[in-house]
């Protein structure tokens, strides 16, 4: 039958099915016209832009794209939906969100991992989707990769164990009746190979193994996830030997399909084909001849489509290899039962109501969540809680649902999260209010620790702003290098002779000696998910005993120095503050030494160009006609020539932006510049720079904006007609992807720096300068 389809489609036709592009690029009838084999619904991407669209608004988009597929001329091949369903369906309103695997990895329970992910394909296929890109089976070696969190753990075994665990959940049992049967969904082992190896735990970048390393560490999860019957692969971002993995054809066609005998897809990740050297996302032959089978070119596919085609014609691409991938994707699409099943809305679960964010997912959840948190310290047994108390709860993170979930959730890097987001979500500070009544213990809040009455009791819930893939990149292991504000709430409520309870929300271990030392009892509850408030069950007692236990032992090793990187069991030297595998129980002796609180010295990162009156960390201003860049202290400087000015400023908070006043008849420079700064992944990702001036700022005066690089400066524009610009009170921010910037001749391997440009008289009050995703 699929030898049939393949000789029945055009060079076209074939072509199309090789392509995934994102629903924010892709029209049904753009399915139907290109016959696309399949669409995805990128971190940021959802039905007509609408973030929070209704499970309905999903259904719907899946049936249009599904009908505009099985209208095509010729063979009717229905198109195959791709989803980040990495912790839950997180990327959709309601749904059950779990912890992310570093905190799975704690609980080193694979039964639990296999029903996670049952639970995930249910409400995955609720909303028509068929196809999740998960698990990562990355083994994380350096805690400063940002995708740290999404990695079980350190050990090759136990990411082999879960990983499979995952794949058995999702897809079923090969061999099975349920094997990808209609309430289960094709998995994805990612990223292959050795994403999590990579040279300072740099995302995208060299991964610094042995042929025996990779082998050995960097291959297990895809031993066991194969074994498992994993029918999709995902290329990675990284390289090795100094080759991007998306072209490496010794790992995707010779180790993979021909050692391995791998016979599923395997499909690239978002344009990394573009990545590889002499290549574009609209122009990569090289890719599909390395071992490729399914491009995800997200706003590229047009472009790629052409390009692909054009290298068919002039046998740059041999008609064998693309034959094979194509009967690679249909063999996919034949297995997973979608040849033979109706519209996504008429199929048996999606017509199921209530199963997103269903009590039985929301149970199974807050399991995870009690399985997952490791007790770190517990001096004098300050745990489990007696009654009554007055307890009071501080620090943002307590009832903060974006940090409780981390990236992935609902957006791309996760945040700005409203309770209506996750009806039945439960806050660390809801947990503790519910299990604390009931206990007959009362319970405040002030997230600055401050307080009338003193109470018998803290519980300070801090960690990780939310953040994503290589946003989340770190120069140093310390949690806190540059900012001591959960530090004070401590060691205030430390001076009051207040005992201190300390819940930890990370992606990773950190150093966090500081908080250790003035905390009584330590908790690192990692990423919990919606159900975060179920680790309130761990930290009472009825009756002098504890409902439940700590179970939860580290997957990491945790570092008791901040520059210890390389810190991995097996390695030597191996001397962290708490090694693999350690986890108190409430009946163990939780006393912990007095730790050192040496900061090692740490580079900044580099986002944050201007904010809260001062330049970021690593940036610094530079006036017209001064010899060398400075750090702005605030206050008032004039520069040298005396044709520009800078005095700090308030902007809806005092001083917290700064006035640049043009004063002179001849146009002037003031740079914000840097070190050079490779931004090229940023500007793929699509970021912007987004700068916010009082909304006066320009009205005598368009400033130009010019920007430095390794291809010298560069006049990219007027300022009022870049971008986008939004209105908010007394502000105006101007929106400037860099993918602009990068089409206007700057070389983004190679960003050194901003320059905003005037004659007199202009005067421009700037309050944010900084680089992020749209709209975040």
């Amino acid at each position: 039958m699929i030898t049939r389809i393949i000789d029945w489609l055009t060079p076209s036709q074939k072509v199309g099915q090789i392509i995934q592009a994102d629903i924010a690029s892709v029209a049904p009838d753009d399915v139907a016209t290109y016959h696309l084999g399949a669409v995805l619904n990128g971190g940021n991407s959802a039905p007509k832009g609408n973030q929070r669209a209704s499970h309905a608004d999903w259904l719907d988009l899946a049936d249009a794209y599904w009908t505009a597929s099985m209208r095509a001329d010729g063979p009717r091949i229905p198109v195959l939906w791709g989803t980040d369903a990495v912790h839950g369906h997180n990327n959709l309103v309601g749904a059950t969100i779990f912890p992310h695997n570093v905190g799975l990895g704690a609980t080193g329970d694979a039964d639990l991992v296999e029903r996670i992910g049952a639970a995930t394909a249910r409400e995955v296929r609720a909303t028509g989707m068929d196809w999740t890109f998960a698990p990562t089976v990355a083994v994380a070696r350096d805690g400063r990769w940002g995708r740290t969190y999404e990695a079980y753990g350190e050990s090759p075994e136990l990411v082999a164990e879960l990983g499979a665990a995952l794949v058995r959940g999702l897809q079923g049992v090969p061999g099975e009746r349920p094997f990808l049967g209609s309430d289960k969904i094709i998995a994805t082992a990612k990223h292959f190979i050795g994403d999590g190896g990579t040279r300072a735990g740099k995302d995208q970048g060299e991964t610094v193994a042995t042929e025996a390393e990779m082998r050995d560490v960097h291959a297990t999860g895809y031993y066991s996830a194969l074994d498992a019957g994993v029918q999709t692969i995902m290329a990675s971002f990284s390289s090795w030997g100094g080759r991007k993995m998306h072209g490496h054809q010794a790992f995707l066609t010779d180790l993979l399909k021909t050692h391995w005998g791998f016979d599923g897809v395997v499909v690239g990740d978002w344009n990394g084909h573009g990545q590889i050297v002499g290549t574009s996302p609209t122009d990569c032959p090289d890719a599909l001849m390395a071992g490729l089978d399914m491009y995800m070119a997200p706003e590229s596919w047009k472009g790629l489509h052409v390009s692909l085609l054009r290298h068919l014609e002039s046998g740059r691409i041999s008609v064998e290899r693309l034959d094979d991938a194509v009967r690679r994707i249909l063999r996919l699409k034949f297995r997973a039962g979608l040849c033979s099943q109706p519209m996504p809305s008429e199929r048996p679960h999606s017509a199921k109501t209530g199963v997103v964010g269903c009590k039985a997912h929301t149970e199974l959840a807050a399991e995870a969540v009690r399985k997952s948190a490791v007790l770190l310290k517990n001096a004098n047994q300050t745990l489990p809680l007696q009654s009554p108390q007055h307890i009071l709860v501080t620090g943002q993170a307590a009832d903060d649902l974006g940090m409780q979930c981390g990236g992935w959730s609902l957006s791309w890097q996760g945040g700005n999260l409203e309770h209506m987001d996750y009806p039945q979500a439960e806050t660390l500070l809801s947990g503790i209010r519910r299990v604390a009544v009931k206990r007959g213990s009362k319970v405040s809040y002030a997230r600055d620790g401050q307080f009338g009455t003193k109470p018998d009791l803290a519980i300070h819930v801090f960690g990780e702003a939310p953040y994503a893939e290589f946003r989340g990149d770190l120069s140093t292991l310390d949690f806190q290098p540059a900012n001591s504000e959960g530090l004070d709430i401590l060691k205030r409520l430390q001076g009051a002779d207040i005992p201190i309870v300390c819940i930890f929300l990370s992606g990773r271990p950190l150093w966090v000696n500081p908080a250790l030392n003035a905390s009584d009892a330590f908790v690192a509850a990692f990423l919990p998910g919606t159900q975060a408030g179920a680790l309130a069950d761990l930290l009472f007692a009825t009756d002098g005993t504890s409902d439940h236990d700590f179970t939860g032992k580290l997957s990491f090793s945790w570092p008791e120095h901040a520059d210890q990187y390389d810190l991995n069991v097996g390695s030597q030297p191996y001397t962290p503050l708490f090694p693999y595998g350690f986890g108190l129980s409430l009946k163990d002796n939780g006393n912990l030494r007095i730790l050192h609180e040496n900061r090692r010295p740490f580079k900044p990162d580099h986002g944050t160009i201007f904010a809260h009156g001062t330049a970021g960390g690593g940036w610094s201003i530079q006036l017209d006609g001064a010899s060398r860049p400075a750090s702005w202290q605030g206050g008032t400087e004039r520069s040298p020539s005396g044709a520009v000015e800078l005095k700090a400023a308030d902007l809806g908070q005092q001083e917290n932006a700064i006035e640049i006043i043009w004063t002179d008849a001849r146009v002037a420079p003031v740079i914000f510049s840097h070190e050079p700064l490779d931004l090229t992944r940023e500007t793929n990702a699509g970021f912007c720079f987004t700068l916010t001036t009082s909304k006066y700022a320009v009205i005598s005066h368009d400033p130009m904006l010019s920007i430095h690089s390794g291809a010298g400066r560069t006049e990219v524009g007027c300022l009022s007609r870049l971008g986008s610009h939004m209105c908010a009170g007394m502000t105006l921010t101007f929106e400037i992807p860099l993918r602009t910037l990068a089409e206007a001749g700057v070389d983004m391997s190679h960003f050194e720096g901003i320059e905003l440009s005037a004659r007199a008289p202009v005067r421009l009050t700037l309050s944010r300068l900084a680089l992020v995703m749209p709209n975040g």
